[in-house]
């Protein structure tokens, strides 16, 4: 991490951030948030910049933001963040992308693991599952559209628990409320406690861009210190720290 800070601070030289110091406030998904973390204090130990950090999921954030909640930086899906700026809640032109993360499997500890290397596969053990938890956010939406693809909402829905927002679906597979449940792979690849099934088949694998966009209300020095946030976590040499923790870093 040491030679990761140095790379990038030789980079900051290259392209200046703000010289005044600031204190950023950011609302975050956490699929997200273990690169996040390891990445932040480097950022701030460089720059003298302050982050604070509020996670919340998908849905909540979409909710905090239309009620007017204060904030300089955020951090969701790039569909999100393009909605974001077209109502005005978000700079135009201040969307940078920052990571990117398919869909996992994971089961409760100690079952019979199934075979899952195809979407047939895939289609046979949500149907011998008694429950299945998948998220509120981009991952559970996007499972439950793959039940209807499947050909099996109906048999689905039934046995479908919807985690509670902000909640992970690992969460539920540990205190044994699920035997099968699908989330973003940097959500259940490195919890303990059940059984990491691996991301879905190729075949029906899907990737959500998370990206970032400074409040359209951000005044300087936030404006800067933000901006030089966005590109400490979407440079290259965060690559690894991204990879480490399940997300891919591009192209997009």
């Amino acid at each position: 991490m040491k030679t990761l800070f140095a790379t990038l601070l030789c980079a900051s030289l290259i392209t200046p951030i703000a010289v005044q110091a600031a204190d950023i406030r950011v609302l975050a998904v956490g699929a997200v948030k273990e690169a996040y973390l390891e990445l932040t204090p480097g950022f701030e130990a460089t720059t003298g910049h302050k982050v604070t950090t509020v996670w919340s999921s998908t849905a909540l954030i979409k909710k905090q933001i239309a009620d007017g909640e204060q904030f300089d930086l955020v951090i969701i899906g790039a569909t999100d963040i393009e909605a974001f700026i077209a109502a005005q809640k978000a700079q135009a032109g201040s969307r940078v992308d920052l990571m990117k993360v398919g869909v996992a499997m994971a089961m409760k500890e100690g079952a019979p693991k199934p075979d899952v290397s195809s979407a047939a596969k895939v289609k046979e053990a949500i149907l011998a599952a008694k429950t299945v938890v998948v998220s509120t956010g981009p991952s559970g939406d996007y499972v439950q559209r793959l039940f209807a693809t499947m050909g099996i909402a109906e048999a689905a829905k039934a046995k479908t628990v919807v985690a509670a927002p902000g909640a992970r679906v690992a969460e539920y597979l540990q205190r044994g409320e699920g035997d099968f449940g699908f989330q973003m792979v940097s959500e259940l690849a490195h919890e303990s406690g059940l059984t990491y099934l691996g991301p879905l088949p190729a075949e029906i694998q899907i990737y959500t861009v998370y990206s970032s966009g400074v409040s359209s209300v951000a005044k300087e020095p936030v404006v800067a210190a933000a901006k030089a946030f966005q590109a400490w976590l979407a440079a290259p040499e965060a690559g690894p720290v991204k990879k480490k923790h399940g997300l891919e870093g591009g192209p997009f």
